[in-house]
């Protein structure tokens, strides 16, 4: 073990310590249970992507030690129940990951990281799961849920020869939405199609590489970015905001865009 090595197990122990303290004396870390803090792990876990989103390393930093704080709770109050430990986490994922890299810790060879993808499928289909599909969690924003669940069907063979039917798909799933508007029917029925065409431009997002929950979270991001500046342009000029024109609005929104391309 090199010096780094027991420096960073000297202060993972410390601080495993200080949350172990945490829980024993104050009021509020001694109320938490698992299901209370699943809000926090998942405030936390957006924290992250959202310090990656603005490549702020000192803020990732920072909300990865965040992170860290969750996983280790959640460890402590296992070890409470003596239904698990930190260690015995540490050592079910340590066996996991030894298990579903034989091309690294053992003899099979791979060509790349699509074959590695494919066998890690395999791997935990021999696991014991029952369908190629479990292992994708409900709670998953709906958007990144449907990239997994096509992702993993994919991966199996359940996929398109070709990105042009998936584009073609797109464009029948957006006709049979219009045209079951158009004919007045059930919301219930409305709702379901426009369902599919959010699916099959999950689909198509997946050939063209681009994760939608990514790209939805960024095109968010922008609009918020230009929509404020509509509100600045009004307070700047003492215009009340809801009095001004759509034109007068969307002027602003053009100008922003066109600056904002640089």
């Amino acid at each position: 073990m090199t010096e780094n090595d027991k420096l960073l197990a000297e202060k993972f122990i410390g601080f495993v310590n200080i949350v172990r303290k945490l829980r024993a004396e104050c009021p509020w870390d001694k109320e938490q249970t698992h299901g209370s803090l699943r809000r926090c792990l998942l405030e936390e876990s957006y924290e992250v992507l959202e310090a990656i989103d603005n490549n702020d390393m000192n803020e990732l930093k920072k909300e990865l030690g965040d992170l860290m704080l969750q996983v280790v709770f959640h460890g402590i109050m296992g070890e409470e129940k003596s239904v698990f430990d930190l260690c015995s986490v540490l050592d079910s994922e340590t066996e996991k990951l030894i298990r579903r890299h034989p091309h690294v810790f053992g003899d099979v060879k791979v060509s790349g990281s699509d074959e590695v993808k494919t066998n890690w499928e395999k791997l935990k289909q021999q696991e014991g799961r029952l369908s190629v599909l479990d292992g994708v969690p409900k709670e998953l924003p709906s958007l990144f849920r449907a990239y997994r669940v096509q992702e993993k069907a994919a991966k199996v063979g359940f996929d398109w020869k070709d990105v042009k039917p998936v584009y073609a798909k797109i464009l029948e799933e957006i006709s049979e939405l219009k045209e079951n508007i158009e004919n007045h029917t059930s919301q219930e029925k409305i709702e379901d199609e426009f369902g599919d065409v959010l699916f099959s431009i999950v689909n198509y997002a997946r050939f063209i590489k681009v994760n939608p929950e990514d790209a939805l979270r960024k095109t968010i991001e922008k609009f918020i970015f230009r929509f404020q500046k509509i509100e600045e342009y009004a307070s700047e000029n003492n215009l009340v905001l809801d009095e001004m024109t759509l034109e007068e609005m969307d002027e602003v929104w053009v100008r922003v865009k066109n600056n904002s391309r640089g």
